[in-house]
């Protein structure tokens, strides 16, 4: 039984759900998010609108998908609401010799050891904000699968070095540093 579908989903205030063209859309003050309600996973749970909360039931309790996708449904929609209301960022820095990261226009430049810069292209629905120094960036967006896409990518152009300690990092992220050759 899902421990997440259990409890309705809260909607924050300004925030208003509908269902619309087989899609739930999410608006609030940051802009309007569409999950889609495709065969595969609305033939699986019943979403009901009861006044400030959304309620996800699994159309067979004894189905095994139906109990999955009634967990799944419940934190997509808490995540959409969350992003619309509040936002989601992924803070991080870059630490090594000479690296760097800016922001041109809608591209990220990162300066990460390579023989040349690597130059990424923001997705729509995404910031990079600078930091206080040049090493650090946020990510933000309404998209909680978006932002947490983008930093992956970002985080593998140079992963954490255990040896060396440099690379880009998660702010709060820890390596374990491994010990050298010895002579």
């Amino acid at each position: 039984m899902s421990r997440a579908g259990k409890y309705p989903v809260q909607l924050k205030d300004g925030v208003s759900v509908a269902v619309v063209d087989n899609a739930l859309v999410v608006k609030g003050p940051k802009g309007e998010l569409k999950i889609a309600l495709d065969s595969k996973n609305a033939g699986l749970v019943d979403i009901r609108i009861e006044g400030s909360e959304v309620v996800i039931t699994p159309k067979d309790a004894e189905d095994k998908a139906s109990r999955a996708m009634w967990g799944t449904m419940t934190r997509n929609i808490k995540a959409a609401v969350i992003g619309v209301s509040d936002g989601f960022a992924k803070e991080m820095y870059m630490k090594g010799v000479g690296y760097k990261a800016s922001v041109k226009g809608n591209e990220l430049v990162l300066v990460a050891g390579y023989s040349h810069d690597v130059i990424m292209p923001i997705p729509a629905g995404l910031t990079v904000e600078m930091g206080a120094t040049p090493t650090e960036f946020v990510i933000k967006g309404m998209d909680k699968c978006l932002v947490g896409q983008f930093a992956d990518k970002v985080h593998k152009v140079r992963k954490a070095d255990p040896y060396k300690g440099k690379g880009i990092f998660y702010k709060g992220e820890k390596i374990r540093r491994k010990e050298g050759k010895k002579k």
